[in-house]
């Protein structure tokens, strides 16, 4: 890890008990030392060295997919940028202790998502659905629209229930088209959608792909909910409605392009914006 470290912008550590983290960081040839944990006691002698700490909120599944959340943690926080290489250390079989060691070119990590991101949502929305929305969120956070920063919401699935607990905030320019000429596959769809992404309002599509509603307020409220901190009243009303509904709420930030996809009250995917377009890999 160490001869890694020297060609690497820093050293990412999962780290499941408090340790000598400055003794740890002394060690790394001038690389950066970024501890992640969720336990207290950790963060806390983390805090207490001084070293970049990003607190684990919510448990991934598996090894990767913790390593993959706390770098897109690690970048919004700025300690690591888009383009650089990491070494991650952690944990894959032992529990207390660190047995794993990959090194990350963030510019290939960040462009690269599977379709196993989406499917493992155990939704209801066909796959298809979800990717053109995902696609079309990334073009807009991505691009914005005339030169401007745009922020916007989708909420797709069980689109009924999501009217229910919404109402029109501005006029629907959706409203009386025929199925034909609301459908998301359709590319003039979706080039007006991204017009009028920057609208108030919340974008509703069915799980079949067709746009039911756009410009509409949530009214979805929910219990126990943990974001984290900085995200507004945006991502906050795409926890609720996911959380209220099992609906998936795709939301675009305007001040940074980073796109999260919410289910069941909590980020499952976030995807940062990058200067080409995603690329989907099937595995």
């Amino acid at each position: 890890m160490l001869s890694s470290s020297s060609t690497a912008s820093a050293v990412l550590l999962l780290a499941g008990q408090p340790v000598d983290f400055k003794a740890v960081k002394s060690l790394l040839s001038g690389s950066r030392l970024i501890v992640a944990a969720d336990k207290p006691d950790v963060q806390a002698a983390v805090r207490e060295d001084g070293i970049d700490l990003v607190p684990i909120l919510h448990e991934p599944q598996t090894s990767h997919l913790q390593v993959t959340q706390v770098l897109l943690e690690a970048i919004a926080d700025e300690l690591i940028q888009t383009g650089d290489v990491v070494v991650c250390v952690y944990s894959s079989y032992e529990k207390d202790g660190c047995d794993s060691i990959s090194m990350v070119r963030l510019a290939d990590q960040l462009a690269r998502l599977t379709s196993r991101d989406l499917q493992r949502l155990e939704t209801k929305v066909p796959l298809e659905t979800l990717r053109i929305v995902v696609d079309l969120a990334c073009e807009i956070g991505r691009e914005g629209r005339e030169g401007k920063p745009v922020g916007t919401l989708f909420v797709v699935g069980n689109h009924r229930k999501v009217m229910q607990l919404s109402q029109e905030q501005v006029h629907d320019p959706f409203r009386g088209y025929p199925k034909a000429e609301r459908l998301i596959r359709n590319p003039r769809v979706r080039e007006s959608i991204k017009e009028l992404a920057q609208i108030d309002g919340a974008f509703i599509i069915s799980a079949d792909g067709v746009v039911q509603a756009a410009g509409r307020h949530l009214r979805a409220s929910a219990d126990n909910l943990t974001l984290s901190k900085g995200l507004g009243s945006r991502h906050w009303a795409a926890a609720e409605i996911s959380k209220a509904t099992d609906a998936i709420a795709i939301a675009v930030s305007e001040s940074t392009g980073t796109v999260r996809v919410f289910q069941d009250g909590v980020v499952v995917l976030r995807i940062e914006p990058m200067d080409s377009a995603m690329k989907w890999h099937d595995e």
